[in-house]
């Protein structure tokens, strides 16, 4: 049986896995379909403690694997299947063998939602993205127009704080209100650099052809017509998925389906504890996915600590 098993290899997981292998715990690290998570897909990381020029996000990651490994940590490339955490001690399988833990902490992670269009993945880190606090600095987008897609908090948050940045923001929406709380919406739709577009949808992204974002197509969503709208980015932000479907009823999740959270990192399952993305929808950053697996993992010694 396992002292700790870690599911999730993005900062969550990573952080936890240093501080219970410095603990001589031994932890079994499961890295699941995305290795190093969402971070991997990032090409330049600017708001990172310690990084005064910013660091390739898959280099980050291979650099957090690096000292989790050195104090004893395993990384395993395997996906969980299935879990049974009702039980004295949390169950998996895992790539169809049966696995045991004494303490399992849960480091899924969460994934971006995605407009679904065939030039979206192929112009990602190209002026795509899905996160303004991570790449709004970056000078790609600086003094250059940016569409942020969505309606809601996210949204109105993405567009006004690309303000700093941008000589003007679109604010693409599908409706002709915002669903944001109304200080939100307020702040987006009275900012001067804040250009409200309702009733639209993006149906393409254009600059594949000179592998960077050069402008999105809008159609209405009331008369259909299409137009072109140039720019140098478009900043998707219509939600995130918590990867958590696995433990739908192991494991009590909120209406959106992120892990919550009784004291600390403690789930409403014995010896399971969550950090990152998975049971965070307020912040969603690396740093704070990196704090809560500090907290996970000193939970998850406590725990131990009082089994004996």
């Amino acid at each position: 049986m396992e002292n700790v098993v870690i599911i999730g290899t993005g900062c969550a997981g990573l952080t936890a896995a240093i501080y219970t292998a410095r603990a001589n715990l031994n932890p079994l690290v499961l890295t699941g379909t995305m290795p190093g998570g969402l971070l991997t897909t990032t090409s330049i990381v600017e708001n990172f403690p310690g990084f005064p020029e910013g660091v390739d996000g898959f280099e980050l990651m291979q650099h957090l694997q690096k000292q989790a490994e050195r104090f004893g940590a395993r990384v395993q490339f395997a996906t969980v299947e299935s879990a049974d955490l009702t039980g004295e001690h949390p169950k998996l399988v895992v790539d169809g063998k049966e696995l045991e833990t004494k303490t399992l902490i849960i480091a899924t992670g969460a994934g971006h939602r995605h407009l679904g269009l065939d030039n979206e993945k192929k112009l990602e880190n190209k002026g795509v993205t899905y996160c303004a606090t991570c790449d709004g600095a970056l000078p790609m987008f600086r003094d250059k127009p940016l569409v942020v897609v969505g309606g809601g908090d996210s949204a109105c948050e993405e567009a006004t704080y690309l303000t700093r940045f941008a000589s003007k923001v679109y604010l693409v929406h599908r409706r002709d209100e915002l669903r944001a709380s109304k200080i939100m919406a307020d702040r987006a739709v009275n900012h001067e650099k804040i250009e409200m577009v309702w009733d639209s949808v993006v149906s393409e992204i254009h600059g594949v052809e000179e592998d960077t974002v050069t402008g999105v197509q809008l159609k209405n969503t009331k008369t259909g017509e299409e137009k072109r709208l140039d720019c140098a980015g478009v900043f998707i932000a219509i939600g995130h998925v918590p990867n958590t479907q696995i433990f739908k009823g192991q494991v009590d999740l909120d209406e959106a389906g992120y892990v919550t959270r009784t004291e600390g990192s403690k789930t409403s399952a014995k010896g399971v504890f969550v950090a990152g993305d998975c049971a965070d929808k307020v912040y969603r950053q690396a740093i704070t996915a990196a704090g809560m697996g500090c907290m996970a993992a000193i939970d998850a010694e406590r725990y131990l600590g009082e089994q004996d």
